[in-house]
This record gives structure tokens, C-alpha cells and sequence, in this order.
């Protein structure tokens, strides 16, 4: 039997949500299956990956061929580094703990680079919500001055006028009591 490791779809439409199945090559895409060993959502911000890392390790190592989705997944995940350590460890290249050390130095390599590019990521959202801000404080200020201006002008006019009407009622008071 002609095994593959392949995506199976589900979710609904325009949201795919992925079972990562092996599976009879014969059998449909979204048939029948041997056994699922992870789900993968594409639709998250970075893509997420659910795998049973030991069964996904089992079966590419019986010779189960997976899909060029699925290899670039378990590649991500570090499924063929482990079969190429254990391939090691069978040649008497390296002992076990040598291999897993290997593994767990690749593991944090990985996180740590993940975390930088995160960091990187809340850096450059922070920097532009206080751009944003920044500009948002001078429009403010512009709008503030406008109004400063507006307000003065009409109590100037107001002013103004207050005192053509008090001039007005001081002229006509004056040459009444001539």
C-alpha cells in the first residue's frame, strides 16, 4: 500500500482548516484516512501547526511520503532533522544523548529566532501607533489653534461692537442733555 502524508480540508469556506492525515494515496482527499496526526491552520498570523511529532517521526521513517505542504510542515518542525539524527545514531556516528542534544540546540535556535522576529514585529507596531499618535497630537494642536483663532475673533468683534453700541448710546445720551 502506497502510504502519503497529506492535508485534509475542513473548516468552511474561504477559512480552511487542514487535518494533516496519512492515507492510502488511492483514497480521496478528504476520504478516507489511516491516522490523523495533526492539524494545521494556515489562517493565523504565523500559521499554526498541531503535530504529534512522534507519530508524524514514526511514519516518515516506515517510508510514508508526504506532500510538499506537509514536508515543508514537518520539515518547520523539525521531523526530518530528528530522522536524519536517528539515521546518525543508527551508523554509530553519535550516541543518542549526543543526537538529542543536537535536536534541543536546533529547538532553541529556532524559538529564539521566532522570538527576535516577534520582538521585531512589536517593535515596529509600537513605533508606528506613536507616529501615529504624534501625528495625531500636531492635527489636534493645528485644530486647537484654529478655533483659538475663531474664538478671539469673534470676542474682538463682539468687543467691537459693544463698543460702537456704548459709543452709540453715549453720543445719543450727549446731545440730549444739550
Amino acid at each position: 500500500m502506497a502510504t502519503k502524508i497529506r492535508l485534509q480540508r475542513g473548516g468552511h469556506k474561504g477559512y480552511a482548516v487542514y487535518r494533516i492525515v496519512v492515507a492510502d494515496a488511492r483514497a480521496p482527499r478528504d476520504g478516507r484516512f489511516t491516522e490523523k496526526i495533526g492539524m494545521y491552520n494556515p489562517n493565523t498570523n504565523p500559521a499554526t501547526v498541531e503535530l504529534n511529532f512522534e507519530r508524524a517521526l514514526y511514519w516518515v521513517e516506515v517510508g510514508a511520503q508526504p506532500t510538499d505542504t506537509v514536508r515543508n510542515i514537518l520539515s518547520r518542525e523539525g521531523v526530518y532533522l530528528m530522522k536524519h539524527l536517528r539515521g546518525g545514531v543508527k551508523k554509530g556516528a553519535f550516541d543518542e544523548a549526543a543526537a538529542q542534544k543536537k535536536f534541543e540546540a536546533w529547538k532553541a535556535d529556532k524559538q529564539n529566532g521566532l522570538n527576535k522576529i516577534a520582538a521585531a514585529e512589536a517593535k515596529a507596531k509600537k513605533d508606528a501607533a506613536a507616529k501615529a499618535l504624534d501625528a495625531e497630537k500636531k492635527v489636534n494642536e493645528e485644530i486647537a489653534k484654529k478655533v483659538a483663532e475663531k474664538k478671539a475673533a469673534l470676542a474682538a468683534a463682539k468687543a467691537e461692537e459693544e463698543a460702537a453700541k456704548a459709543a452709540e448710546a453715549a453720543a445719543a445720551e450727549a446731545p440730549a442733555e444739550a
